[in-house]
């Protein structure tokens, strides 16, 4: 039998690097070749095209969301989709810059696919699994692309992430831009401070129960 190319480089390492660079705005395959020691051409052997590294990331960052809760039958069906979309919404705000790409990944990796199975466990009709999903992705997309214009254009990786305004610092910011006439938007006025905490995980679980309640 004929042997395939021989890897240098454990691929964890190379998704690491390949999540480094998406963070910091700049995931190329030459510089992700260049960032573990590679030739582009090696480079090819572990990821054919960066669809395919965006769709092992993606797999690997949902598995840090712990699949576990959607599949625990001891907790209400209901309350295993909050707590995995929760669970996934944190992973993903680590990664604020790295939002966009992962939500345009395929979600064909094995994870992901099992994600999918275990959303149908719960709500059986694919078409309530779709219109959760895009709730909470939609949702986590927003105050992703927050996130990034509070950090920077580029993200700067995990060192300017801890940098980061918190939520409620954030929400302040918001509420200070609602400083409306109330003679001119009475409604806008009355509804500023809820309008201010749209984006905040208080907001995220309020939607999240509606729409799950609806089903």
């Amino acid at each position: 039998m004929k042997r395939g190319p021989q890897r240098s480089v454990d691929p964890r390492a190379v998704l690491d690097a390949a999540l480094e660079l998406v963070d910091g705005g700049g995931l190329t395959m030459r510089a992700l070749a260049a960032r573990v020691g590679l030739t582009p051409g090696a480079l090819y052997t572990y990821f054919p095209d960066r669809a395919a590294i965006m769709n092992a990331l993606t797999d690997r960052l949902l598995a840090e969301a712990d699949l576990g809760v959607l599949e625990d039958r001891a907790r209400p069906p209901h309350q295993r989709i909050e707590d995995f979309a929760l669970a996934l919404r944190e992973v993903l705000l680590c990664h604020p810059a790295a939002v966009p790409a992962i939500l345009g990944a395929a979600y064909s990796g094995p994870v992901a696919l099992r994600v999918g199975e275990s959303m149908l466990g719960v709500l059986p009709d694919p078409r309530a699994c779709y219109a959760v999903m895009v709730y909470v992705l939609g949702s986590i997309a927003l105050e992703a692309a927050e996130l990034v214009g509070a950090g920077g254009k580029d993200g700067k990786g995990a060192e300017a992430r801890g940098a980061l305004p918190s939520e409620a610092e954030r929400i302040a910011a918001r509420r200070a831009t609602l400083a409306v006439d109330p003679d001119v938007f009475p409604r806008t006025h009355a509804a500023a401070d809820a309008i201010a905490a749209y984006i905040s995980t208080d907001q995220f679980r309020w939607g999240l129960r509606r729409l799950l309640a609806g089903m």
